[in-house]
């Protein structure tokens, strides 16, 4: 499937490149203290692969050797959350907890973003009060305006753009279970959402080749395309944009779905079911899947999505991937907030 670009700018989409093209990346991976992490594509490969070093680097210390890293000790972090979330708030919470900070957690009844006070002012208090903000909201323009005003480093819990942090956990899991990410195929089968967009600005800078297959009217946002084609030159890999399930998946080591209804999207129900009839992974999609193959879901998942053969088979990563959520968070966090460097080898990706 073809895009002509020529008329993007004709369409009310340019003021959208703003946003994608925001920022200037630190080029030493270790000097990410202070920083916003709002989008994967302000940050380089090498500062995302320092990232989940980090997340690797805290699983083993802690999980595994039983250590005690009291890091964020005496700091705290504003919680801000519009959408309901079972992985964000638990990994964000229990680990930020765990190394020994204070979470403070406010919902759309705790704080109303920008109604009943400016973003602004709630920027310039948060940042009075707390060492950061994570934020998982509606608009992300609203997140920008946090990162702006505010003094202290906001995070994207999820915005109708992107969610960069789900996408750290899936190349954790990825990397645990190959020990590499350069040359997979990652198989994305579905809506062209928030998720698919920080796969999309991010696969090629660790040398993955990224099939997408969305139908008709669902495909991924054009200027995103446009610049995961621009990306998959840079780094030599393969992007393929389809409607067509089975050729997306052909040759793909990862199997990647996701809800077809977001919350929000809940009056288009209906429509969309209709509109993704097809697009179910089943055990005829794993057929033209690599023989390494493994499945991926960021969750909460439904039947119609996936189904149970592949969702609870032995491929199936979805579990390990939501468990990474929290290691990958806490990365994410001591990077932005301390001088912290890993003990642990520095990972081969």
């Amino acid at each position: 499937m073809m895009f002509n670009f020529r008329s993007l700018f004709n369409t009310g989409l340019s003021n959208k490149i703003n946003h994608y093209r925001h920022g200037q990346p630190i080029r030493t991976p270790n000097l990410l203290k202070g920083r916003d992490f709002l989008s994967l594509q302000n940050y380089t490969a090498e500062e995302i692969k320092y990232l989940l070093w980090v997340a690797a680097d805290l699983k083993g210390r802690i999980k595994h050797n039983k250590e005690c890293l009291p890091l964020l000790q005496g700091k705290s972090l504003a919680m801000i959350f519009e959408k309901r979330s079972t992985r964000t708030r638990l990994s964000t919470e229990t680990g930020f907890a765990l190394l020994g900070g204070h979470p403070c957690f406010l919902t759309a009844q705790d704080i109303h973003l920008g109604i009943n006070e400016s973003i602004i002012d709630t920027a310039r208090v948060l940042s009075a009060m707390t060492d950061a903000v994570l934020a998982r909201v509606y608009k992300h323009n609203d997140l920008e305006v946090l990162a702006q005003e505010a003094t202290v480093p906001v995070i994207n819990g999820l915005s109708d753009s992107e969610h960069p942090i789900q996408i750290l956990a899936d190349y954790l899991t990825l990397q645990e279970h190959y020990g590499s990410l350069n040359g997979l195929t990652l198989s994305w089968i579905g809506d062209g959402n928030n998720v698919l967009n920080s796969i999309m600005l991010s696969a090629a800078k660790f040398g993955m080749n990224l099939h997408i297959a969305a139908p008709k009217g669902f495909e991924p946002d054009p200027i995103v395309t446009k610049i995961a084609e621009e990306y998959s030159v840079k780094y030599h890999t393969e992007f393929l944009l389809t409607t067509n399930p089975l050729e997306a998946a052909k040759g793909a080591n990862v199997l990647i779905t996701d809800t077809w209804i977001s919350m929000g999207q809940e009056e288009e129900k209906n429509q969309r079911l209709q509109a993704f009839q097809g697009y179910q992974i089943t055990m005829q999609t794993v057929k033209m899947a690599a023989p390494d193959w493994t499945f991926l879901h960021c969750l909460p998942r439904k039947p119609e999505e996936v189904v149970d053969e592949v969702f609870y088979s032995p491929q199936s990563l979805v579990f390990q991937e939501a468990e990474n959520r929290k290691w990958t968070i806490m990365a994410v966090l001591v990077s932005l907030l301390t001088d912290y460097s890993p003990q642990l080898q520095k990972l081969t990706f």
